[in-house]
């Protein structure tokens, strides 16, 4: 029988995770503040086990050190090798010996630590076959083989095919070099191409194998912490209990800002409705899930397919989150549809509020008048809506981000999550940015929090600055529901921000006004005196306080 062994590196720079940039989201360990790791369920391991455990022989086991750094009480090392070297050094691998290793990388904050753990690994565990697939592996083969001789293989794509196929081969070397959804290096010598081997049913793939994580450890993730607060109809301890779920693969779309489609094509793939009903109670009625948080790229694509599931959710009494639905399906029915089954809030990809950056240098397919009347009827339904922004990308310049800043004040969204572009491998961005030496510093990645690209028309710094001010103008000064005197609903954006960063002067003053506007004389008091405590010890807020004339 194989054993398995998946690795998640973590979804953080070191540099991030122990000196978190000013507008991040931080955790308190012993020892000071550090960066938060995201802790989505990796769904794409839980479908690679579960097939192949279906289909062979086979033993898997589960490190995501996501997980493992939030867990942790304290950090004391210098670097995350030092970590990984400590971690698997411990009692939990005394005598484990791996046949295959598989780490799975989807995105460029990873890079690192998915060289520096096949590094220990290679050391470790020299008999065992070291792969990699995910974003990463897909689209950065030559940066990964330049930099690590410790890799067998990268898998090209969806991993379940290629995966099953290897652990049945007598001769895994061979089998690797024989296969073409399998990159090595003497492949990349020599000149070959690479195909995909996608399951095109994907009811093939059983029930994931979710018993593989942790899975209390999974409840605090970005979806819940960020979206499903303001949803006071979902009590605390079932916010707990949510579960993540993808129903299909694929996007025909073309964002320059994107990549999954380098790693599940463009083809849409779905599973059956039937299946959807069955995992979704299986989720409930097994593992008591009270939230399913969808990771669909393209879930409203097929709209009566996303009406049935909606009803599913209604008739079966569970919550859901999506992780964005495309603008230009949300009309009034969906969105109905949508609240009569308890969803109170989405994430809307707004990307951006210029016509000219959405049309030309996105190509996504939306215009402003869709966003606005989403916004409109999202409000007039009750639905919280939370807009995602990006600023910076290649061929936009400091007038466009002018018109989006403009244009964005005019809806009435509840909360902007203003991003800074930053370019995934496998993205037309990327590769931009590549060709025309737009990245800084040697920079391999993208957390959107960091802005990396600088063009002839703006340095990063200035995206940096330019996406913080927009932050601050757009969900403080002129917040919308403050505006409009819906004092409870911005209170709850408030405190989520101060939730997120505790010396946030400028929400510290605004909670106070709802505080006070909703007759809460001690608690206002209160917020008060630490807005002006911290805009005094502090000249950063002291800065942007004078800046936007919030009188602290």
């Amino acid at each position: 029988m194989n054993k398995i062994l998946f690795i998640i590196p973590p979804h953080i720079t070191f540099d991030d995770f122990i000196n978190p940039f000013f507008n991040a989201r931080t955790v308190q360990k012993k020892y000071g503040n550090f960066g938060s790791v995201s802790t989505e369920m990796p769904l794409g391991v839980l479908s690679l086990s579960a097939y192949v455990k279906k289909n062979a022989k086979a033993e898997t086991k589960l490190v995501d050190f996501n997980i493992i750094l939030n867990k942790l009480a304290s950090f004391e090392f210098s670097s995350f090798a030092d970590f990984f070297l400590n971690f698997f050094s411990g009692p939990n691998f005394a005598g484990y010996t791996p046949d295959i290793i598989a780490i799975s990388a989807l995105f460029t904050p990873a890079y690192q630590s998915m060289l520096d753990i096949a590094q220990y690994c290679r050391s470790a565990f020299p008999n065992a076959v070291i792969i990699a697939g995910g974003g990463i592996p897909t689209n950065m083969p030559d940066e990964i083989f330049k930099n690590s001789e410790c890799f067998d293989a990268l898998c090209y794509g969806e991993g379940e095919k290629p995966l099953l196929e290897l652990v049945k081969a007598d001769d895994k070397i061979k089998y690797l070099e024989d296969n073409p959804s399998w990159i090595t290096r003497k492949k990349i010598k020599n000149g070959q191409s690479f195909k995909y081997d996608f399951i095109e049913n994907l009811d093939e793939i059983p029930f994931y194998d979710y018993d593989l994580c942790e899975i209390k450890e999974y409840a605090v993730n970005p979806g819940i912490t960020s979206f499903a607060h303001i949803n006071e109809s979902i009590k605390e301890e079932e916010k707990k209990q949510n579960f993540h779920i993808i129903t299909s693969r694929g996007c025909p779309f073309r964002c320059c800002f994107c990549a999954s489609h380098s790693v599940h094509g463009r083809k849409m793939r779905y599973h059956s409705l039937d299946r959807v009903r069955e995992d979704l109670k299986r989720l409930r009625d097994q593992y008591g899930a009270k939230i399913i948080f969808f990771q669909d790229d393209q879930f409203l694509l097929d709209r009566k397919r996303a009406l049935l599931i909606i009803d599913m959710l209604k008739e079966l009494k569970m919550a859901a989150v999506f992780q964005g639905l495309a603008l230009f399906a949300l009309d009034k029915e969906m969105l109905c549809a949508l609240k009569s089954a308890g969803i109170n809030s989405l994430i809307l990809p707004v990307e951006s509020g210029s016509e000219r950056v959405l049309k030309e240098i996105m190509h996504k397919p939306l215009n402003l008048s869709i966003v606005k009347r989403v916004v409109d009827d999202c409000r007039e339904l009750g639905i919280y809506t939370d807009a995602n922004v990006l600023i910076g990308l290649p061929g936009e310049t400091k007038k466009d981000i002018e018109d989006a800043r403009l244009f964005l004040k005019t809806i009435g969204a509840n909360w902007f999550h203003i991003h800074c572009a930053g370019p995934l491998a496998g993205s037309e961005m990327y590769e931009i940015c590549k060709e025309k030496n737009y990245l800084a510093g040697g920079y391999v990645g993208a957390d959107f929090r960091r802005a990396v690209v600088q063009t002839e028309d703006f340095t990063s710094d200035y995206i940096q600055k330019k996406a913080y001010m927009l932050n601050l103008e757009l969900n403080f000064v002129e917040n919308n529901d403050f505006r409009l005197g819906n004092y409870k609903t911005a209170l709850l954006g408030f405190e989520h921000a101060l939730s997120s960063k505790n010396d946030h002067a400028i929400a510290y003053y605004y909670a106070a006004k709802c505080y006070e506007k909703l007759g809460n004389s001690e608690k206002a008091q209160e917020y008060m005196n630490k807005a002006k405590t911290i805009t005094v010890e502090q000249p950063f807020w002291r800065n942007y306080a004078d800046m936007f004339n919030v009188p602290i």
